[in-house]
């Protein structure tokens, strides 16, 4: 069965690849999806088997991979409760990412080479979560950011896509050297990469020193920290974050993919696999506790002042990542993979309903633009009232005899707030609740402009040439700006840029108070079934996913019964979490209203408020808009100067020292000697007779002299 899981998406990327045009869309489309659908049905009994307690860990040999002097890498899938988790949100979310990509990709030239790529993906994704050696995981790992490389860049011929597959890259490198480090240090420590033999030396490792960079450092505090530095890359925490929102210039359906399901999650995984490693270094918690509440601060105030609705929650997604890494931080793996589980659900519908609500604004993603569409597109609406609902955790908190229920977010988010507070690390706590404030307030805003107020759709250009283009027209120059619109997805994706264009109204307008208000014409339509299809069946789990499994992550007993050391499960803190004081179980619910109330009033109650705040406070402003300077400030310590190398090495080493001296000297000096040659062919017989003469002359001198 987890053969068939893991190669089916493989098998059908290899097909619809290198069948391409050949094959066909419609073929193609039909393949990939059937693949991916066939293995999210073979995933589903293998984790509800665990969830009932009948499965067992086990390891599935396919074969010998490497044999060399004292390594021995056997190619094996290992399924645990840990993998079974992974194993259905992968090929959930992919099976309906597929389907969704019917209706979403449907007027692409390039369906066969795109459905290829997403295979592609789940299957470098599913290799890295059935690893059962860290070789074999970093397989995956840099599968994965192989393949969103090409869907991130999957419209080649658009320069910013281009830019932003190259970033991701790159920045995925310098995460990846950290994680290799640390795979080197692992294998010298403990003499192998097997994942259980060092799991279960890794307690005895305790106390023991390893030289690095000249000094001795904490053996595991090493390790751990140079896989966390893997981690960072590929869940994009603070540092090394600064990819993820510029990837929103793939198709919406990568953007879901990408951020709800797989490549970012891969760090948390890890994490929660090595957990017993990281268990023995309280340091390395102490730093993945940190870094993880930083980021989640850092995101979610980004997302405050975004524009475009994907990058709104691209942020969300970088600033829920951060409460994944501060649960393992503080022990509680459980908490950290129940809310890996359920944000997948609510975060690809909330990607998913974006790219319907985009579908219907004619790639539109200014939410200035939009406005009033909760009764043109009524099921986009509901499906995103429930992505809503889960994100900003709303639910009933289990007190003074109310039984718990809520949205999936509740369950999972209020699970990592009450491990915070439990832990004894109030600072965790107060970020934790801040961020649920702030997560609820840029959450309702982008609903309220988005579905709320007055239409503002006749300021877009998008709709503008949409009605162009619908009554026959085009401009000067034949070029079809609904077509383009299709292909860019984005092109006003950076606001600075948007504030900066001339074209575009200032940001600080972010109330629709600037904009003209009316629908110029426009009649936004509801998405097409295979769009609608999967917002249906994810709002299922934004609304269940929480309630149904929250058992089995996190309650003390169901817990330790699930995960059957799949991971380090404190059932002490899992106690301690269900016995924290009330006034902090109902603290993020305050947190959410609180949030809810002031985006009503802002957006709702007084749509002129933001634009006053930001007036205001222009500093902090724009400090938030340019994402705290991070890329201006990367730019200026590793781009520039990288550029002003590569020109030094280009004009002056190359083309100045070594073609001048080598190939370019070589072929003067040939040159200078052919034209010296061709004076000498006179085409007189006396010059030849003379030439002879004197080499005749030198023969003999040479012969008596010798």
């Amino acid at each position: 069965m987890i053969l068939a899981i893991v190669f089916l998406p493989l098998l059908a990327a290899i097909v619809a690849g290198l069948g391409n045009k050949a094959l066909g869309a419609f073929p193609a489309k039909v393949l990939t999806t059937t693949a991916l659908f066939a293995s999210c049905a073979l995933s589903w009994p293998i984790f509800l088997g665990f969830i009932a307690g009948s499965n067992v860990a086990t390891v599935t040999p396919v074969l010998t991979w490497i044999v060399s002097g004292g390594v021995d890498v056997a190619w094996g899938f290992r399924v645990d409760a840990l993998t079974a988790v992974m194993l259905v949100v992968i090929t959930s979310v992919s099976a309906l990412v597929h389907l969704y990509s019917w209706g979403y990709m449907e007027e692409d030239p390039d369906q066969p080479r795109f459905f290829a790529y997403l295979s592609l993906f789940t299957f470098a994704m599913l290799m890295l979560v059935t690893a059962d050696n860290l070789i074999q995981m970093f397989f995956g790992w840099e599968g994965v950011g192989l393949a969103s490389y090409l869907l991130i860049g999957f419209w080649f011929r658009k320069p910013s896509a281009n830019a932003a597959a190259i970033k991701a890259f790159v920045v995925n490198r310098v995460g990846d050297l950290g994680f290799m480090l640390g795979i080197f240090g692992t294998f010298l420590v403990f003499g192998t990469v097997s994942i259980p033999a060092i799991l279960a030396a890794a307690p005895g490792m305790a106390g023991s020193t390893i030289g690095f960079l000249g000094y001795r450092f904490d053996t595991m505090t090493v390790l751990c920290l140079l896989l966390f530095v893997g981690a960072m890359g590929k869940s994009a925490q603070l540092g090394l974050h600064t990819w993820l929102p510029d990837a929103m210039e793939g198709p919406t359906p990568v953007s879901a993919l990408i951020h709800a399901a797989t490549m970012v999650t891969a760090g948390v995984f890890m994490v929660c696999r090595l957990s017993p490693m990281f268990e023995v270094s309280p340091v390395a918690l102490h730093v993945v506790t940190f870094v993880g509440a930083a980021t989640c601060l850092f995101a979610a105030t980004c997302g405050v002042v975004q524009t475009d609705i994907k990058r709104v929650i691209a942020y969300s997604t970088c600033s829920q990542l951060g409460y994944m890494f501060f649960a393992a931080g503080v022990g509680a793996y459980g908490a950290a993979m129940f809310h890996l589980f359920t944000h997948a659900f609510f975060k690809a519908l909330l990607f998913l309903g974006a790219g319907s609500v985009i579908h219907a604004m004619h790639h539109e993603q200014d939410m200035r633009y939009y406005g009033g569409l909760r009764k043109s597109i009524p099921l986009t609406f509901w499906a995103m009232m429930m992505g809503t609902l889960a994100i900003t955790g709303v639910g009933i908190p289990g007190i003074v005899g109310l039984p718990q229920i809520g949205f999936a977010g509740f369950h999972s988010k209020d699970a990592i707030i009450e491990a915070g507070w439990a832990s004894g690390n109030a600072g965790v706590w107060f970020v934790g609740v801040l961020v649920a404030a702030i997560t609820s307030f840029y959450s309702w805003r982008l609903m309220f402009l988005t579905f709320w107020g007055q239409p503002r759709w006749a300021a877009s250009e998008h709709i503008q040439h949409a009605l162009h283009d619908a009554h026959g027209h085009h401009d000067e120059h034949g070029h079809d700006h609904a077509h383009d619109a299709h292909h860019a997805d984005e092109a006003h994706g950076n606001p600075a840029q948007a504030e900066d264009g001339g074209h575009r109204p200032s940001v600080h307008g972010a109330s629709q108070q600037d904009l003209p208000v009316g629908t110029g014409g426009y009649h936004p339509h509801e998405s097409p079934v295979p769009i609608l299809i999967p917002l249906g069946v994810l709002s299922l789990g934004a609304i269940a996913a929480g309630f149904a499994f929250h058992g089995a992550f996190i309650e003390p007993e169901a817990g330790e019964t699930f995960w059957k050391g799949a991971l380090a499960f404190r059932e002490h803190l899992m106690h301690a979490m269900h016995e924290v004081p009330t006034i902090i179980k109902l603290s993020a619910s305050i947190a959410m209203l609180l949030g809810l109330f002031t985006a009503w009033f802002a957006y709702i109650r007084k749509p002129e408020f933001p634009a006053i705040v930001a007036d205001q406070f222009s500093v902090l402003y724009r400090f938030l808009l340019h994402k705290w300077y991070f890329d201006e400030l990367y730019n200026l310590l590793f781009v520039r100067p990288a550029f002003a190398i590569g020109r030094l090495l280009w004009h002056r080493g190359d083309e100045k020292t070594i073609d001048r001296f080598g190939p370019n000297g070589s072929a003067w000096l040939v040159q200078l000697g052919s034209r010296g040659a061709a004076k000498l062919q006179s085409g007189y017989v006396y010059s030849y007779a003379f030439v002879m003469l004197i080499g005749l002359t030198a023969a003999v001198t040479w012969a008596i002299a010798g």
